[in-house]
C-alpha cells in the first residue's frame, strides 16, 4: 500500500493512515523537493510516476498493489495510472487537479517570488496549516519543512500542478479507482473529480461533505473507513454520496 502526500507536505501526513493500515505492507515516499527528498529538487510529475513505478514493480513480487494519492501525490497517481494501465489493482485518487489553469501558470513565478519570504515567518505556516487542515500536532513540522523549501522547487511544484492533464492512457487502467473530492472544495476541483470518472469505466466517484481540500486530514477515521468499506466491497459511510 503507497501513500503519494500532497505538495508543501511529505509522508507524515499519512499517519493516521498508516496506522489504520497496519496489516498492509506500507510504503510513504518523499515526493522529490519534500521532507526527507528535498535535496532532489528536480521535480517533475512524470519523473516521480517513473521513478515510484520502478520501485513498485522491484518491490510488489506478485502482491496485489494499492496506491494512495492526495493532490499533488493524485496527480502523480494518475500519471502513473497512465504509464503502466496494468500495474495498480486499486488506486485512490484524491482531490486531483485535472484541469489546467494556463492564466494562473503565467502569474506562479512572478506572485511566488514576492510572497516566499512569507514561508519563513511562523504565523504565516500557521494560517497556511489551518487551510489544509494540520492540527497542533503537526504544525512544527509543517513550518520547519515550508523554511527548508527552496523557491525554485515551489515554483516548479505549482507550475505542474497547475499544468496536469488526465494521461492518454488513464482510460486503459485495468484496476479499481476510487475518486475523492470534498464538498466545499473549489469547482475546478469537483470538475476534475468528474472528468476522472468518466474518463476511466472501472472508476467510481464520491463526493464527501462538509469538507474542503484536505479530507484524509481533516477527517482521517472518515477516511479510512471509506477505504476499507471500497476495498471490501461493502456499503460506503452514510454521509458520502457518488457523484
Amino acid at each position: 500500500m503507497v501513500f503519494l502526500h500532497g505538495g508543501g507536505v511529505s509522508g507524515w501526513m499519512w499517519e493516521k493512515q498508516v496506522a489504520a493500515f497496519a496489516g498492509y505492507h506500507c510504503l510513504v515516499p518523499d515526493l522529490p523537493g519534500h521532507g526527507l527528498s528535498r535535496e532532489d529538487q528536480e521535480f517533475t510529475i512524470r519523473s516521480s510516476a517513473e521513478e515510484l513505478l520502478s520501485v513498485i514493480e522491484e518491490r510488489a513480487q506478485g502482491r496485489k498493489v494499492l496506491v494512495t494519492g492526495f493532490s499533488l501525490g493524485a496527480q502523480v497517481l494518475v500519471q502513473m495510472l497512465g504509464m503502466k494501465p496494468e500495474l495498480i489493482d486499486y488506486a485512490i485518487i484524491n482531490s486531483a487537479l485535472v484541469r489546467p489553469i494556463p492564466s494562473a501558470n503565467r502569474l506562479i513565478g512572478p506572485t511566488v517570488r514576492l510572497s516566499f519570504p512569507l514561508i519563513k515567518l511562523r504565523w504565516f505556516a500557521k494560517l497556511q496549516a489551518k487551510t489544509l487542515y494540520l492540527g497542533d500536532e503537526y504544525l512544527e513540522r509543517y513550518y520547519e519543512e515550508s523554511r527548508q523549501m527552496e523557491l525554485n522547487t515551489l515554483i516548479r511544484v505549482l507550475e505542474e500542478n497547475m499544468s496536469f492533464r488526465i494521461p492518454a492512457g488513464f482510460s486503459e487502467a485495468a484496476g479499481k479507482i476510487l475518486v475523492t473530492v470534498g464538498e466545499q472544495e473549489k469547482s475546478v476541483m469537483k470538475q476534475s473529480a468528474w472528468d476522472l470518472t468518466a474518463a476511466n469505466p472501472r472508476s467510481m466517484g464520491v463526493v464527501i461533505p462538509k469538507i474542503g481540500h484536505g479530507v484524509p486530514l481533516a477527517k482521517p477515521e472518515l477516511f479510512n473507513e471509506l477505504v476499507q468499506a471500497w476495498l471490501q466491497g461493502g456499503e460506503l459511510p452514510g454521509e458520502c454520496r457518488r457523484l
